[in-house]
């Protein structure tokens, strides 16, 4: 049964969220900026939640919610009860912060998504101070929409795409007691406009998939050990088709490895693989993390992590930096929710749906001992190694050739300097394939600066990328 949650678990929660945004963050200068804005933002925000649902009935519970908005290092505010009375009381209209405009200015520049994440996360915590009375009211639930859209707007204008959808704080409304759900509303009853039918592609044969694996770079041991999983499936179904026994197999996953290192391709990969030797019906892949499969308060957890399996049956789920999920300061985490509804779908869909968990090397294996229902369901690892510098080259030329770019002889010496030096001095924060293609896009912008001012370009020099182009964008 759920219970409300109290001041101190919600600032526990409040500052897990921040921090592990805040670790999101690559640049420090705006983390710093982040880390100063980012309570005094959400304090105003949360006033306007607690208008939207009925700012006559403030209670001293939620002073105690609004006091409890500080993040690690900084200091606790001491609000009365007719401050935050008022504060809601003249919440007007709901801005941006400012850090946000920063956020996409790097996501511009560096092909990142901490603008969306952002969103989604603010989506979270209004909604972890919306449920201060125990219930998140339709009314509450719109405003923190009205918030989420404002965000999402001003990405679409900058071009910022989406890659997973945006989380909608209706999907956690819920009538408050004494009140009747609400009908749905007229834009979902609305007849859809009729599609023209769009031919299906033939899905890819084995071989094709197998040969799209094949031209991965590097992953030489991922490759090996891909293979021989199929080996393993092909040889059981022959072992029933038979009538001889057939020893219980797990085919869920451990990706272990750095960022950049081709863990998703590869999960999107073997979701079609899968699906193509007969083991999943469909073979689509839904990608997570943390903040796609936990809610910020009570009684949400179990909804919104059924809801991404639900979308993951026939296919492969892959939940990314899986070891977020498990907080070992803290049982209670609703993290631990998660994986419980997590390991309960893979015994009720164990033959329609496989599990890939990934993450860096040292914290997964940390994670999978953290429960004994994962150590049980995970026992194949696949361990993705850095790219060295001549495959990080290779990454560039091709990203160079599909795009329609050429490299000059001294840019091709250049860049292999470049990369080498790059792995050989490598640290935490490196990226592999994430840094090539960081890389690519800005010598792509410094070159299109160089371009504009020639009067009457070639299609050669449309096309090449000279050194000055690939110094400035190593910078």
């Amino acid at each position: 049964m759920s219970t409300i949650l109290t001041a101190s678990e919600v600032h526990k929660q409040y500052t897990e969220v921040v921090s592990a945004f805040r670790k999101l963050i690559p640049d420090p200068s705006l983390r710093m900026v982040f880390s100063y804005q980012v309570d005094g933002y959400i304090r105003q925000y949360v006033l306007g939640v607690w208008q939207a649902d009925n700012a006559s009935a403030i209670t001293p519970r939620h002073v105690e919610f609004y006091n409890a908005i500080y993040s690690a290092g900084s200091p606790a505010p001491s609000a009365l009860y007719w401050e935050v009375a008022s504060g809601v009381a003249n919440f007007d209209l709901f801005q941006p912060p400012a850090f946000f405009e920063d956020l996409r200015r790097y996501d511009r520049m560096k092909g990142t998504s901490l603008a969306r994440r952002f969103a989604d996360q603010l989506t979270l915590l209004l909604l972890l101070f919306a449920a201060v009375d125990g219930v998140v009211s339709e009314s509450e639930a719109g405003f923190v929409n009205s918030c989420n859209d404002v965000l999402l707007e001003l990405c679409d204008k900058d071009g910022l795409r989406a890659d997973r959808p945006a989380i909608r704080a209706d999907q956690f409304a819920a009538p408050k007691p004494g009140q009747s759900a609400a009908p749905a509303a007229k834009t979902e009853a609305a007849p859809a406009p009729k599609e023209e039918k769009v031919p299906e592609e033939p899905e890819p044969t084995l071989d094709e998939l197998l040969a799209q694996l094949d031209g991965l770079c590097g992953l030489d041991k991922v490759k090996k050990d891909v293979k021989s999983l199929i080996n393993l499936v092909k040889v059981r179904e022959l072992r029933e088709e038979a009538g001889l026994p057939v020893p219980p197999m797990s085919l869920h996953l451990v990706f272990m490895g750095n960022p950049g290192t081709g863990k998703t391709t590869v999960a999107r990969l073997l979701a079609k693989i899968y699906h193509a030797v007969g083991v999943l019906s469909k073979g689509q892949l839904v990608e997570v993390d943390r903040s796609g499969l936990v809610a910020g308060f009570v009684g949400q957890t179990a909804l919104k992590t059924q809801e991404a399996v639900q979308k993951a049956i026939g296919g492969v789920l892959f939940i990314d930096e899986a070891y977020a999920l498990v907080n070992a300061d803290s049982p209670n985490d609703f993290g631990h929710e998660a994986i419980e509804v997590v390991l309960k779908n893979m015994e009720d869909h164990r033959k329609d749906l496989i599990v890939i968990v990934a993450g860096y090397t040292d914290q997964m294996e940390r994670f999978i001992h953290a429960n004994p229902g994962l150590e049980s369901r995970f026992n194949k690892y696949f361990f993705f190694e850095d790219y060295d510098g001549k495959q990080l080259m290779e990454i560039f030329r091709s990203m160079c050739k599909n795009n329609g770019y050429t490299l000059s002889e001294e840019g091709e010496k250049f860049m292999e300097k470049d990369l080498q030096e790059l792995y050989e001095e490598r640290d935490e924060n490196f990226g592999n394939a994430r840094d090539v293609r960081n890389l690519f896009e800005q010598a792509v912008a410094s070159q299109a600066d160089r371009v504009a001012r020639l009067e009457a370009p070639t299609k050669e020099q449309l096309m090449e990328l000279l050194p000055e182009d690939l110094e400035e964008a190593a910078q």
